[in-house]
């Protein structure tokens, strides 16, 4: 059975658990995952693709227009055996599915209110847990991709100089990643105070003096990669020194509290609790912490009532802060610990011991 296969026969299984007679998927994540990497969007600032895949219990439907047919065709569904509806561009989309869908009840991806004549039941939630653990294939997508999405941060860290406004370091960042076909989702850039003022800064024409933070969302395959780096030039304020390395036990509080099993609330009441330990008991309140990522920058925001548990192959991104600075990479949760995705061995990193374990968290470079 192929990987497609494998995740098709999913899909049937939660048919059957829910009484359902179909699956439609019209996310662009749930397009991904399905497909094992494949996209099906033209604007990248959209969840919805130009694709549409309905799923029945002894065939699929994709529903796109005459206008992306081929493309689709040859270069997307090339491992997927599946009847074609196109309609013409002008046509769109939810005339045909209202059409296939008449008499039946079916699992959405999306709200069911924006197809008419559907009897539809909203599964966004299901379908995105099924994306949770993943699969050899993607584990080898994800390290990939999460390694160049840091050596970009890193090496524009390095050549980006004071002088620089934030929109030209944001024009570089985003330039060393879609030459390799990676899609931003979120590019942040602060520069010096505005680093102090605000946590989630976008780039401005503001120029740079001595402290610059990036920050980078980057997507290939559906999947999203997420890390920070932060570089000051000459030597770092009394503040910076001593609270960098708090921060960095906060961020190992909760990425080693992210075990196989461990309820999602207890990794966060963790780390909120490492807050409190280091002196600084409210500014978690400053900025969400991360949690669970994948086929999203984050599944969802973790917080004291988060359900669900961490579970083994499952990914996540921490992004722990206090003012002026943050810590942020992406891990695969393992049996034997978390993985840093985002780690490149060739940056400035803390060290820190737990229990009689080195671990290496990404310092502020100096330049």
């Amino acid at each position: 059975m192929t990987i497609v296969e494998e995740k098709i026969a999913k899909l049937r299984n939660l048919m059957s658990e829910r009484a359902l007679d179909g699956v439609l998927l019209r996310k662009r994540r749930s397009f991904s995952w399905l497909t094992n990497g494949k996209t099906n969007y033209i604007v990248t600032n959209s969840e919805l693709g130009v694709a549409d895949l309905l799923i029945l219990k002894d065939l699929v439907y994709c529903v796109t227009t005459k206008m992306e047919f081929a493309r689709i065709q040859e270069e997307e569904l090339t491992d997927l055996e599946c009847e074609w509806i196109t309609p013409e561009w002008y046509e769109g989309h939810d005339g045909v599915i209202s059409s296939l869908c008449q008499g039946k009840t079916i699992g959405m991806d999306v709200c069911p209110q924006t197809i008419p004549n559907t009897v539809g039941i909203d599964l966004s939630k299901q379908l995105a847990e099924l994306t949770y653990v993943l699969n050899e294939s993607e584990i080898e997508h994800y390290h990939w991709l999460s390694r160049r999405v840091a050596q970009a941060l890193e090496s524009t860290c390095r050549s980006i100089k004071p002088g620089m406004t934030e929109f030209e370091i944001q024009a570089l960042l985003a330039a060393k990643v879609t030459g390799l076909g990676i899609q931003v989702q979120v590019l942040l850039v602060a520069t010096d105070r505005r680093i102090y003022q605000y946590r989630h800064p976008i780039p401005t024409e503001k120029k740079l003096e001595r402290y610059a933070m990036l920050v980078l969302c980057g997507e290939k395959w559906g999947l999203v990669a997420n890390a920070t780096r932060f570089v000051h030039f000459g030597a770092l304020p009394e503040e910076l020194r001593e609270n960098k390395r708090k921060l960095a036990e906060i961020d190992l509080a909760f990425n080693l509290a992210t075990r196989p099993g461990v309820p999602i609330k207890a990794v966060f009441r963790q780390g909120i609790e490492a807050y409190r330990h280091w002196g600084y008991a409210e500014d978690w309140r400053y900025l969400h912490q991360g949690g669970p990522t994948g086929y999203a920058s984050r599944e969802f925001l973790a917080n004291l009532d988060s359900a669900g548990v961490v579970q083994c192959h499952q990914a996540f991104a921490w992004n722990p802060s206090l003012k002026g600075l943050k810590s942020e990479d992406t891990l695969l949760v393992t049996e034997q610990g978390p993985e840093f995705l985002t780690h490149t061995g060739e940056w400035e990193y803390l060290q820190i011991e737990k229990k009689g374990a080195i671990y290496f968290r990404p310092d502020i470079l100096i330049r």
